[in-house]
C-alpha cells in the first residue's frame, strides 16, 4: 500500500507540524512543573534549555538540505518525524541532562522539518494550488500554539496530566512517522513556463547558494520580522506589555486573508512592502503608547500583518524561474539558518541593552523596532517573481 495523493502528503506533514508546536510550547508551558518535579530551580540552567532549542534551529535548517540530498526527501522528512517524537522524553527525563537533550532533539526535528514544507509543496502542488498550501503551513504552527494557549488545561483533564499530555503529542507524531514510510512521491509539479535546466540545478549546492545574493537579501529581509516576533513572547511580558496572546490569534486571521490575496493578485513585492510598513507603525504603538486601548488595537493589527505577508514571502522563491524543489530545500536551508542566526545575535543584543541600563527596556525598544524594518526595506531590493514569469517560454 502507497499513499500518493499530494492532500494526504500534505495533510501527514501539517498536522506532524501542529504536533510538533503543540509538543515544543506544551513543554514550555509545562516547564516549570518539569523543573520543579527534578527540583531544578536554576534560571541560568533553564537558560541553557533556550540556548539548545537555538542551537537546534540553526544547526537543524542549516543541514536540511544536506540530509534531504543524501536521504532523499521522503527519508529526511521522516527522520525529522523521529526525531521530533523524541520529545516522547520531555516529561519522563529522569534529570535535567537527558531533558536537555530531549529539547534539543525535538527542536532539530522541527526545525528540519520548516525546511522541507517548500519541496514538498513544489513535489506535489502546481503554481496554482502553491499560494493556499503555503499560507496553511505558515499558520500550522500557530494553530499548534494557540490549542495549546486556550486547551492545555482541558486536554491535561482529558490525558490525566501534563505528562500524559506532552506523551500523547509525540507519540501522535510518531504514529505520523509510521504513516510516512507509506508515502510515494509522484513526479514534480511544475509550471511549463519555467521549466528548470537539470545540468543548472546539478550544479547548485551550498557554495553557490552562499554567494548567491537573493539568498541574503531574501533571509535579513525575514530576519527582522522573526527576531520581533521571538522577542515578543520573550520580552515583552517581562516588560509588562501583555498583549502578546492578541498577536497569535489575529496572526491566524492575517494568514488565512493572505492566502485568498495571493490567489488574486499574483505580484508578492506589495503586500510585503506595506505590510512591512504597517508592522514598523504599530510596532511603535504597542511599544511605546502608555495608552492600554492603542496597545491593544495594535497588537490585533501587529498580529495580522505579520503573517498577511508570509504566503506571498514564501511563495516569491517557489515562483522564480529556474526553480526545482532540490533547490528550494537548499534556498529555505539557509533562509532559515540564516534568519535564526541574526535573531539569536538580535535578542542576545536586547537583553545586553536592558541589562546595560539596569532593567530599562527603552534602549532595547529603539533596537528591536529598527531592526524589525527590515522587513519594509527588504521589499526594494527582492525580485518579483510577477515580472519575470512572461520573459520565460
Amino acid at each position: 500500500m502507497h499513499i500518493s495523493n499530494k492532500y494526504l502528503i500534505e495533510g501527514i506533514v501539517f498536522v506532524s507540524y501542529i504536533l510538533f508546536a503543540m509538543a515544543w510550547v506544551g513543554g514550555t508551558a509545562s516547564m516549570g512543573n518539569i523543573m520543579s518535579a527534578m527540583s531544578v530551580n536554576s534560571l541560568a540552567d533553564a537558560s541553557f534549555i533556550s540556548g539548545a532549542v537555538t542551537l537546534a534551529k540553526i544547526l537543524g535548517t542549516f543541514i536540511a538540505a544536506l540530509l534531504a540530498i543524501k536521504l532523499g526527501l521522503k527519508n529526511a522528512l521522516l527522520l525529522s518525524m523521529v526525531l521530533i517524537a523524541v520529545g516522547v522524553l520531555t516529561p519522563l527525563s529522569p534529570n535535567y541532562y537527558l531533558l536537555l537533550l530531549s529539547r534539543f532533539i525535538m527542536g532539530l526535528g522541527g526545525a528540519l522539518m520548516i525546511v522541507y514544507f517548500n519541496p514538498v509543496v513544489m513535489r506535489c502542488f502546481t503554481p496554482k494550488e502553491r499560494p493556499v498550501v503555503n499560507g496553511l503551513n505558515a499558520v500550522a504552527f500557530n494553530i499548534g500554539t494557540a490549542i495549546i494557549l486556550y486547551l492545555m488545561s482541558d486536554i491535561n483533564a482529558v490525558t490525566g496530566g501534563w505528562r500524559s499530555s506532552l506523551m500523547a503529542f509525540s507519540l501522535a507524531s510518531l504514529l505520523l512517522g509510521v504513516i510516512w514510510m507509506l508515502v510515494k512521491f509522484e513526479h514534480q509539479q511544475t509550471d511549463p513556463g519555467q521549466d528548470a535546466d537539470p545540468k543548472q540545478q546539478d550544479s547548485y549546492n551550498y557554495r553557490h547558494a552562499l554567494r548567491d545574493k537573493f539568498n541574503w537579501i531574501y533571509s535579513l529581509t525575514y530576519a527582522g520580522l522573526l527576531s520581533f516576533y521571538v522577542c515578543l513572547f520573550t520580552f515583552y511580558p517581562r516588560a509588562g506589555i501583555s498583549q502578546s496572546a492578541l498577536v497569535i490569534t489575529f496572526g491566524i486571521l492575517g494568514t488565512l486573508a493572505g492566502i485568498i490575496y495571493s490567489l488574486k493578485f499574483p505580484r508578492r513585492l506589495p503586500v510585503i512592502r506595506w505590510s512591512g510598513l504597517v508592522m514598523v507603525i504599530t510596532i511603535i504603538g504597542l511599544t511605546f503608547s502608555p495608552s492600554i486601548t492603542i496597545k491593544t488595537v495594535c497588537a490585533m493589527v501587529l498580529g495580522f500583518v505579520i503573517f498577511f505577508p508570509i504566503t506571498a514571502l514564501v511563495s516569491l522563491p517557489q515562483e522564480l524561474p529556474q526553480m526545482t524543489s532540490e533547490k528550494i530545500t537548499i534556498v529555505f536551508s539557509l533562509f532559515w539558518s540564516i534568519s535564526y542566526l541574526l535573531t539569536t545575535f538580535v535578542l542576545w543584543l536586547f537583553g545586553k541593552l536592558v541589562d546595560i541600563n539596569q532593567g530599562d527596556f527603552s534602549q532595547a525598544f529603539i533596537l528591536i523596532t529598527l531592526v524589525s524594518s527590515s522587513f519594509f526595506i527588504g521589499s526594494f531590493f527582492l525580485p518579483e517573481p510577477a515580472k519575470a514569469k512572461p520573459t520565460q517560454g
